[in-house]
């Protein structure tokens, strides 16, 4: 009974360990899910402004967000192919919710600039200073630290159309 029971724990810790064989920290493993499902966000929300907005401006800055979080994206594929990280294929609900939702905004101009290109990189910011800082993984680190001007580019560009369409209100 005593070697049964040993034999079941011996297996039952070689498939936990099999089970994640990446060797990256939890909180890395969770930079990973959020890096993929918030690239994935921009590159879909910035097609739909390329093909909703009205202000050409507003275009370009989807046109930007797709061609920079495209590029993006396919570095984070190629380092969780290194890492043995599963990265999601799918936004998630929550994201794919904000994103019908803005596809029928009444003003998505405004909608787009306010919710994708200043609270949402806002997010991606925060979440990617945290990460250039505190992992433990020297590539991780790297990926985060490189991307992190384009995330803060991409959110001064949206307070500066968010300013620019107010002005062109009042």
């Amino acid at each position: 009974m005593k070697k049964t029971l040993v034999a079941i724990l011996v297996a039952a810790s070689s498939l936990a360990f099999a089970a994640d064989k990446s060797g990256v920290s939890r909180t890395d493993k969770e930079f990973f899910d959020k890096a993929a499902a918030g690239g994935m966000f921009e590159v879909e929300v910035g097609k739909l402004a390329e093909s909703k907005a009205q202000n050409a401006d507003v275009k370009a800055f989807g046109s930007m967000l797709v061609k920079d979080h495209g590029a993006a994206n396919d570095e984070l594929k190629a380092l969780a192919q290194k890492k043995n990280v599963a990265l999601p294929t799918t936004l998630p609900k929550a994201q794919q919710k904000e994103l019908d939702k803005l596809s029928k905004a009444k003003d998505f101009d405004k909608d787009f600039i306010k919710h994708v290109g200043l609270d949402d990189h806002k997010k991606d910011i925060s979440l990617f200073e945290k990460t250039s800082k505190n992992s433990k993984d020297a590539d991780v680190k790297a990926f985060a630290s490189k991307t992190l001007p384009t995330l803060q580019q991409h959110h001064q560009k949206a307070e500066e159309l968010s300013k620019a369409m107010k002005g062109k209100k009042a």
